[in-house]
């Protein structure tokens, strides 16, 4: 069986467009997945990336209009400047991280919920209130918010690191039997086609 690890900041917006594609193509494949939240400021600087607010004019007009051009392909409702972004991604990587552990809910839907918290409900994913709000719609006990905190600073912080191992620069990325790597929520299909056997 197949197994793909998921690198990801649940403050991308790429990662958010991605929708539940991702996770209709794993249960297709019938693929095992571990969900790895991490730093992505700190991933683009350690793997010759640059911030959003430092690239260059053309890239940073590029990128707002693909994010509104991929939002309306996939009909997603797209916030272009979020009310609250950046902000501190710790807690609900935290959160996702308790309740990757902790089992019973649907992880997916937890990630979807909290992506979808910043990119189109204008919500703060740094607060309490917000990351609860988002285990408990996934199926998850909201306490997982406030348990495990140092676990899950551990963890945060060893998902850059094995990220940067395994060649990831960017979220999402998909890595599939720790080997074949897929950027982007544009690359789905592409992974689709890989676990297919046909690419």
């Amino acid at each position: 069986m197949p197994h793909i690890d998921y690198y990801f900041a649940t403050l991308s917006p790429y990662a958010y467009l991605a929708g539940n594609r991702f996770e209709v193509v794993a249960a297709k494949h019938d693929v095992t997945v571990t969900y790895k939240p991490l730093d992505i400021m700190a991933l683009f600087s350690r793997t010759g990336g640059t911030p959003p607010k430092d690239r260059h004019i053309n890239r940073i007009e590029y990128r707002a209009q693909e994010l509104v051009r991929q939002a309306k392909k996939y009909e997603m409702p797209f916030n272009l400047k979020p009310a609250h972004w950046p902000t501190n991604a710790a807690p609900s990587s935290y959160a996702i991280i308790a309740a990757q552990n902790a089992g019973g809910g649907d992880l997916g839907a937890l990630v979807q919920g909290v992506l979808r918290a910043v990119w189109a409900e204008d919500k703060d994913i740094a607060q309490d209130d917000v990351v609860k709000s988002c285990l408990e719609a996934a199926g998850f006990d909201p306490s997982l918010a406030d348990s495990g905190l140092l676990s899950g600073a551990e963890t945060y912080a060893a998902n850059l690191e094995e990220a940067i191992d395994k060649g990831a620069f960017g979220a999402p990325f998909y890595i599939v039997d720790g080997d074949q790597r897929f950027w982007g929520q544009d690359k789905i299909e592409d992974l689709d086609l890989h676990l297919s056997g046909k690419l």
